[in-house]
């Protein structure tokens, strides 16, 4: 006889103290802090196809290791034509969702950061003076994710001009910061934020995973999913007849435009070039995989363990790794590391390590075409996403051996396409490491039995995973957390 199962609205929260509600049905909150490179520019095609989804509050120029004035700089106006472009699609844009900001709204929130030097924290900047402004706002207290595409230091500038003029404002603001960064671009967190500001333990992300979609992309992403990338894909899906906006991503030129990081044969003209930048973001588009709850639970912006205190790093898949002390970049963190020493050996730990992001990849970049589509295509020329609804909550407190039945057969297609579903267990994400029994995985129901052997406290992640038949397939989620007692 099965034991009684017990279905409650209690939330996991982790170090991360967001609940269900709050990324439901608050916005998130987004500054972006970028230094303009290629990768990022082509970053920023997708982060404003995505501008819908997000209550953005700030896009800031920042300098990095790579990029400051005098050094490969993109100009202090690198933004512009792409902000300009955006105000010409944004009337289709709004077809498919009004909650489009204006372009004017997004003019009114870029500014020029600290770009004097790799680094440069002494000035302040209208930047740094826009992130006081939006910090220390006490009329929405929602956490804020401020995400450094390049350097820390337009944030560390701000920061610090909060604890010398506010300091009594100091923990009331750092309550509501998330930080998600693109490696440590440069010293700043080390040199500032950390020893000023780790007292009050802000949440931290600090991606390596990033590099499956940067310049490695060829050689890390699985061969099933390279199709995805390359000029064919990228020409007829993204490049040409989808508007001024579109036609700013900077693919590949030619075969030698390497930026001296990687080569292969899926690196002709017109291929993917990098979007080092878009995991920051990806993090946070609403899929249903609830990965705004915990950097562990995994979502299209990867997965990332608790290392110390604040901070959530890759998953390295070496037994008994070390993470070193300090910056997590190109000089330490374990993918880049292995890249440039390692490759193409132990490929089997690469694969591994870069899974986190490369799993989703495919559906990445189906959901890209579609909002491409949406620049030039009426509503009902496009696709859109499923909605997936589960007939139960999505936290369930169980006991060992216990039978859960779920239902999806509420999910719908706004365009009306016909729907398959696909449940898995999120093994990575959950703590019981042994088999789980699924019957059937290819309908709207699942019957799942907690296991025997699992023990109190034990954490189970279930995904619902639904696909549209539209043009492009796209694909949204529900996520499921069951808690052993």
């Amino acid at each position: 006889m099965n034991k009684k199962i017990i279905i409650t609205g209690i939330l996991f929260l982790g170090i991360f103290t967001i609940s269900r509600a709050q990324s439901e049905e608050v916005k998130p909150r987004i500054i972006v802090t970028s230094d303009g490179e290629i990768d990022d520019e082509c970053s920023m095609v997708r982060f404003l196809l995505y501008a819908n989804e997000w209550d953005i509050e700030g896009i800031i120029t920042s300098s990095s290791q790579y990029h400051w004035h005098g050094h490969r700089w993109a100009g202090d106006d690198w933004i512009d034509p792409f902000l300009d472009a955006y105000e010409k699609i944004h009337p289709n844009l709004i077809l498919h969702d009004k909650a489009y900001p204006t372009a004017d709204y997004l003019k009114s929130i870029n500014f020029l950061g600290n770009v004097e030097d790799e680094g440069e924290m002494e000035s302040i900047t209208p930047g740094s003076q826009h992130i006081v402004k939006v910090l220390l706002d006490e009329t929405d207290n929602n956490p804020i994710w401020l995400q450094a595409w390049g350097g820390t230091n337009t944030i560390a500038r701000a920061l610090k001009s909060i604890e010398e003029e506010h300091p009594d404002k100091m923990e009331q603001v750092a309550k509501k910061i998330r930080f998600y960064f693109i490696w440590e671009q440069d010293n700043t967190y080390q040199k500032y934020i950390l020893p000023h500001w780790g007292k009050y333990n802000i949440p931290t992300i600090i991606s390596d995973q990033f590099m499956a979609v940067a310049y490695f992309w060829d050689k890390i992403m699985p061969k099933v999913k390279l199709k995805f990338f390359n000029s064919e894909w990228m020409t007829t899906n993204i490049l040409e007849n989808h508007g001024p906006l579109c036609s700013l991503y900077e693919a590949v030129k030619s075969t030698d435009d390497k930026e001296g990081f990687s080569a292969g044969d899926p690196k002709t003209k017109g291929s993917f070039r990098s979007e080092g930048d878009s995991p920051a973001f990806f993090h946070m588009i609403p899929t249903g995989l609830r990965s705004l709850e915990s950097p562990g639970y995994g979502g299209w912006g990867g997965r990332y363990v608790n290392v110390r205190n604040n901070t959530w790093l890759d998953p390295v898949p070496e037994p008994n790794y070390s993470y070193p002390e300090g910056r997590w970049f190109t000089q330490t963190a374990w993918g880049r590391s292995y890249m440039r020493n390692t490759y193409p050996e132990n490929q089997t730990l690469m694969e591994q390590y870069f899974k986190p992001i490369t799993r989703w990849a495919d559906a990445l970049q189906n959901d890209f075409a579609a909002r491409a589509d949406w620049c030039i295509e009426s509503y009902e020329n496009a696709n859109h996403p499923p909605v997936v609804k589960l007939n139960s909550k999505l936290d369930i407190t169980s006991t060992p051996g216990a039978t859960i039945e779920f239902d999806a057969k509420d999910s719908y297609d706004p365009d009306g396409n016909a729907l398959t579903f696909s449940w898995w267990n999120y093994s990575e994400a959950g703590t019981y490491t042994g088999t789980i029994n699924f019957s059937p995985t290819n309908t709207s129901k699942l019957s799942l039995q907690v296991p025997a052997d699992a023990k109190s406290g034990d954490t189970i992640h279930i995904i619902c995973e639904v696909n549209d038949n539209g043009s492009p397939k796209l694909t949204r989620y529900q996520r499921v957390i069951i808690t052993v007692q």
